[in-house]
């Protein structure tokens, strides 16, 4: 785990940094290369459309890096994609049975759909330690969609803090997803923040917030892993957008 400080905005100067491919991606990025050069041997125009296709993977398996707000009391986002759904519902069973998970009392679950465009690394929400890791097979239905938070194939984390608060999310798998990878374990101590794993080619990530945190962002908003404040503790009330 690389652990960066924020810089003093009066001392500092940040530079653009090109996005590296996390090590997960880099197989997939020379078996693509490897195919352009072979297509380039039967036909140039072919050669050139896997050559886009091998920037694409590249861009899909980047890993940029985030500067994740420090404070108590907030959740931050696990993915970066697009807050589709923000509603009160019961945790699922996998979450709430059994040593480590969290209570089955209602509470608020914030959706965020990834698209094969966006970065699909997840990230910790809060710091702590991992109490849980469940992994459900499934089946590859449109992640947009509600059902798939029950259908799909999934893995369940929940993280509890120095606080005890424990926050619960899930990766869910989608239409072209076909695998998920956790780079924890069960017990890890995890910084907020943190890569934890990823998914495949489009997907979504829930949220559930505990009671007494108040969601900070709205329908249609982006949010950003490991930088967006999701939920924080005793806010006076839920987060209102405006699409313009």
């Amino acid at each position: 785990m690389t652990s960066l400080e924020t810089p003093d905005p009066a001392t500092t100067t940040v530079k653009y940094r090109l996005p590296s491919a996390h090590p997960e991606g880099i197989k997939y990025v020379v078996i693509s290369a490897g195919l352009t050069l072979i297509a380039f041997l039967l036909w140039d125009v072919l050669g050139w459309l896997f050559v886009m296709l091998t920037i694409w993977v590249a861009a899909f398996f980047r890993d940029p890096l985030r500067v994740t707000p420090q404070g108590e009391g907030l959740v931050v986002s696990p993915a970066d994609g697009l807050v589709t759904m923000i509603q009160q519902m019961t945790p699922p069973r996998e979450l709430t049975v059994g040593e480590g998970g969290i209570a089955a009392d209602p509470v608020v679950r914030v959706s965020i759909f990834m698209s094969v465009f966006d970065v699909h690394i997840n990230r910790a929400p809060i710091a702590g330690k991992v109490t849980r890791i469940v992994y459900i097979p499934g089946k590859f239905i449109n992640a947009d969609l509600d059902k798939a938070s029950e259908d799909n194939e999934r893995q369940h984390f929940v993280v509890e803090g120095v606080d005890g608060i424990r926050v619960a999310f899930t990766q869910i798998a989608g239409l072209v997803a076909r695998r998920i990878v956790k780079f924890t374990k069960e017990d890890d101590a995890v910084a907020a923040g943190q890569r934890i794993g990823l998914i495949r080619f489009g997907s979504r990530v829930d949220v559930y917030l505990p009671a007494g945190v108040v969601p900070q962002v709205a329908p249609g908003q982006r949010a950003i892993a490991g930088e967006t404040i999701l939920g924080r503790a005793g806010a006076a009330d839920w987060a209102r957008g405006v699409t313009q």
